[in-house]
């Protein structure tokens, strides 16, 4: 953090988080600053979605204690917005009702919900999707009504667990330019969870390393080009330097 009265917008302090008698994760801090996307990268088993858990305060660790903009939100659910590997969109609700319902689970009617959401439909590129159901939206489309439900209900920080990894290609290049440009527009900040090395080497600011049993942070990375990287550092030495590095740091 730069200056001392600068609060990081989300922070983990030696959380550890147990199930039946078997831990998970032990002393894992973790620290997120306003407009940062940091990535979660391990392999199975490592504990990242328990640490997600943990975050949004759908569990509640043992030892150690969650900040949200300098708020204890430790076992708090509700005070972070998760979104899930699936979209999770309710197939009978229309997208506008889909992408409302953190609204109205928040206390909002729902007209006024609706209109709020309603405001964002162009930014997020949904525009004439109101009235549709998800079956209607090819995936990239129903990823981002699934986006902007997750940003409706947030505080400018959003939890992602593998949000791309069940698009196409080309579909997933599209949508990590969009998402990019949309974090700097709405000043959002993002930790994600990704089994793609490439992945997380294009978007991040930051990679923290989870591994052992139980999971720890074993590893801090920055990648020093600024975002948005493209294809051109995709394909150089430096870019390839980093995945060796990370490739070394996961099969310690």
């Amino acid at each position: 953090m730069s200056g001392s009265q600068s609060v990081s917008a989300l922070q983990a302090e030696g959380i550890t988080k147990s199930y039946d008698g078997r831990v998970i994760i032990r002393d894992v801090s973790i620290h997120l600053e306003p407009g940062e996307l940091v990535c979660l990268l391990g392999v199975s088993g490592a504990g990242k979605t328990t640490l997600f858990h943990t975050l949004s305060g759908l569990e509640r660790p043992e030892e150690g204690r969650v900040l949200l903009q300098g708020e204890d939100i430790t076992g708090r659910p509700g005070k972070i917005s998760y979104m899930l590997q699936r979209d999770l969109l309710l197939p009978h609700k229309k997208i506008l009702d889909n992408v409302a319902l953190p609204l109205v689970i928040r206390g909002e009617k729902p007209r006024a919900a609706r209109e709020k959401a309603r405001g964002y439909f162009a930014q997020f590129g949904l525009e004439g999707t109101q009235d549709q159901y998800p079956a209607q939206l090819s995936g990239g489309m129903r990823q981002r009504a699934a986006l902007l439900r997750t940003f409706l209900g947030s505080r400018g920080v959003v939890l992602l667990d593998e949000p791309f990894s069940a698009l196409d290609a080309l579909t997933k290049r599209e949508i990590h330019r969009w998402y990019m440009g949309m974090m700097d527009q709405l000043q959002l900040t993002t930790l994600f969870i990704t089994h793609d090395i490439d992945e997380a080497i294009l978007l991040s600011d930051r990679i923290y390393i989870l591994s052992g049993q139980p999971g720890q942070i074993t590893a801090e990375r920055t990648i020093q080009p600024p975002r948005p990287r493209g294809l051109e550092f995709a394909l150089s030495g430096e870019f390839l330097d980093y995945k060796k590095n990370i490739l070394s740091l996961l099969e310690r």
